[in-house]
């Protein structure tokens, strides 16, 4: 049985990464200057999406601060 479940898993290697008619994009050098700007533009972005989660939980938080606010009024 373990022969024929490395028989199946076989094939051809980076099968698991689809079709293996999908032509891969040429590879293309970068000078540093070119990576550090996309590591750049990469953590704005993350950082970005961040915010907005922040905003969002910060949210929830005076929501939840009215809430006891209310509860110990009464």
């Amino acid at each position: 049985m373990t022969a024929q479940k490395k028989g199946d898993a076989g094939g051809t290697q980076g099968g698991a990464a689809g079709d293996s008619s999908a032509k891969r994009k040429p590879w293309i050098k970068k000078s540093p200057v070119e990576i550090i700007l996309e590591q750049v533009q990469k953590q704005q972005q993350k950082v970005e999406g961040l915010r907005k989660e922040l905003a969002k939980e910060e949210g929830e938080l005076k929501k939840m601060q009215d809430a006891t606010k209310l509860l110990q009024a009464k």
